[in-house]
């Protein structure tokens, strides 16, 4: 239920931490990967991981707020693989700043990766995922990486949440305009707590600097309010992205995915 044999994903972000992890579970699972991000040497070396580990990969250099990349990149899904049937917006920014000190270049920024940048994904790969998605059995899927910043209120992190706030709205709005169109397209949110990657650190060193910590305390606070008593991995939110990319997940649309050890219920 969880292959993906003959089908294309489109992963942005996809040249490390999380993206990557995505990347490699769908190519698990049989998938065509179309691996983009602005990191263009992290990029050409995940996607040459990908094709020696025998799986389909191709890189693409992809600024997210530009139309005119979101434009190339679904072509070139088409032209390289034969269509498009997922697409997982991943990439994302953070910020950590208290309020008063966030300059609004800064505020809009971050809304222009985190929010435009997963508005043009939807607006773009919509026909495209349509033109195969009757032939899928769980129909094609699309994917919008948000985060517990979403569901609860995150200190110095204005800025970060509201995006990730609008992500959640967006895939909802988007999963009922599809299925009321009869498009067959599934559209979901996931919704990790802090994960051990590069931008995990980032989080820890930018909350440390702004509330006057050591980063080191920052993680271990972020460890204690995860009741399973750990930080997430990558491959921990890939599995669940992999569940609703899949003909697993068919009856679910405009769901939120929480993957945070707890961090919400708590």
């Amino acid at each position: 239920m969880h292959r993906l044999d003959g089908r294309v994903a489109l992963v942005t972000g996809g040249a490390r931490g999380i993206g990557l992890a995505i990347c490699e579970a769908l190519a698990g699972a049989g998938a065509a990967i179309m691996l983009t991000d602005v990191l263009d040497q992290a990029g050409e070396a995940s996607a040459q991981r990908l094709r020696d580990a025998g799986h389909q990969c191709e890189y693409r250099h992809h600024d997210v707020t530009s139309e005119a990349d979101w434009v190339e990149v679904v072509g070139a899904c088409e032209k390289r693989f034969g269509g498009l049937d997922t697409l997982v917006n991943n990439a994302g920014i953070f910020i950590a700043k208290p309020t008063a000190d966030t300059t609004l270049e800064e505020f809009r920024r971050v809304q222009a990766v985190n929010v435009d940048g997963v508005f043009l994904g939807i607006k773009h790969s919509v026909p495209a995922l349509a033109r195969r998605a009757q032939a899928i059995p769980g129909g094609a899927s699309i994917v919008n990486l948000s985060s517990v910043a979403a569901l609860i209120g995150t200190p110095d992190a204005l800025a970060y949440s509201t995006s990730k706030g609008a992500v959640r709205t967006m895939s909802k709005v988007a999963a009922v305009d599809c299925g009321r169109k009869g498009l067959k397209i599934r559209v979901n949110s996931v919704h990790p707590g802090v994960i051990q990657t590069l931008m995990g650190q980032q989080v820890f060193d930018e909350l440390g600097s702004a509330t006057g910590h050591d980063s080191a305390e920052i993680e271990a606070k972020m460890i204690a309010a995860h009741p399973i008593g750990r930080l997430g991995n990558p491959e921990d939110v890939a599995n669940a992205v992999l569940f609703l990319a899949s003909d697993a997940s068919a009856f679910v649309t405009g769901a939120e995915l929480v993957v945070d050890g707890g961090m919400f219920a708590s």
